[in-house]
């Protein structure tokens, strides 16, 4: 069954159905299995530099996909860099090499970080981004803030890097930058620059949203699958009043968050005039979902929620994480309110 209900191309379909097979012989693969296996380092390259050309609904189809493998993470923030060089410098040399996954790229933007550095006017970078998702093993960075896109290459002498592991399993780096000017690669400048870094920004965010309701509805399968197992007073305890209403408002709140989500994706893929609103309104309603599934899921399963022995411990943890990434509750609210004003 799929996880998202958009209209998809044969392409699409063919991409999605893929990834199931594999997926179903490979539960953990890391970045050398989706980049060997699936060819995904270029989803979102251009064809002439030998990648599939893909946009937010390729995108959002893998992420749902790899989201209960909890191998998204660092796909997401390579494939929204790859995006994102790819329109601001379409003919840049470094394309083909991230395309066939020989070096890797990782996203800096308000979405992907939960700091980010200064960039001067004159193209120097200085200070940190904090807990930059794939940017432990990347090669290059591409910085989008305010008014500037950069691409920077992960030297030593520029970037300073410390790699945290993260409560979900997943790996983050805090990256001290000390670039000069005419040491990154400007891409992008002033409007141009605001409108690939809102572009950004949107793909991230609905990445993981179609991630995080994956993971919403894996824990719920589970949970149904465990009523009907767990035997309490001589009767399963799904026969249970009390639980059977826990189940249907996790439902509940499962269905809002994809049908968010999947107007979101969309909206980034057409580039909607509601693009802002909408992608704002499926985080707040994820969130608001990742809770309410998250905790129900864990008081249906009671201790063992949580444990190593089950992977809807695994699977809570990073839909948190997801929730968190997310940024402010109040930030995608006033979002909201400017775009519909």
């Amino acid at each position: 069954m799929a996880t998202l209900d958009l209209l998809l191309s044969v392409e699409q379909q063919m991409l999605r159905d893929s990834l199931q097979r594999f997926l179903a012989d490979n539960t953990s693969p890391g970045w050398r299995n989706l980049v060997d296996s699936l060819g995904l380092a270029g989803l979102a390259v251009p064809q002439v530099h030998h990648g599939f050309g893909g946009g937010a609904i390729e995108i959002a189809v893998v992420m749902a996909e790899l989201g209960p493998a909890l191998a998204g993470s660092d796909w997401l923030s390579h494939t929204a860099a790859t995006m994102l060089l790819s329109q601001a410098a379409p003919d840049h040399a470094a394309l083909c090499e991230l395309a066939t996954g020989a070096r890797r790229a990782a996203l800096i933007c308000a979405a992907s970080s939960a700091a980010m550095p200064i960039v001067e006017a004159d193209g120097a970078v200085r200070g940190t981004a904090a807990l930059v998702a794939g940017g432990a093993e990347a090669d290059l960075f591409l910085l989008a803030d305010g008014d500037a896109v950069l691409l920077i290459a992960a030297d030593r002498d520029k970037v300073e890097q410390r790699h945290r592991i993260m409560h979900d399993g997943s790996v983050t780096a805090d990256l001290s930058f000390t670039v000069k000017p005419g040491e990154g690669s400007r891409l992008a400048t002033g409007a141009a620059a605001r409108t690939l870094v809102e572009l950004g920004n949107d793909v991230v965010l609905i990445g993981r949203c179609a991630e995080a309701v994956a993971l919403i509805q894996r824990m719920i399968a589970n949970s149904a699958l465990y009523l009907g197992q767990r035997q309490q007073f001589g009767r399963a305890i799904g026969s249970f009043q009390a639980l059977r209403h826990r189940v249907a408002d996790m439902q509940l709140a499962a269905m809002k968050a994809a049908a968010l989500t999947e107007a979101a994706i969309v909206a980034v893929d057409q580039d909607l005039s509601d693009r802002a609103s909408t992608v704002s309104a499926a985080c707040v309603e994820v969130a608001d979902a990742v809770r309410i599934v998250g905790e129900g899921a864990v008081q249906i399963h009671g201790a063992m929620g949580l444990t190593e022995e089950l992977s809807l411990g695994g699977h809570f943890k990073r839909a948190l994480a997801i929730a968190a990434a997310m940024g402010p509750r109040a930030d995608h609210l006033a979002r909201f309110a400017e775009a519909a004003a």
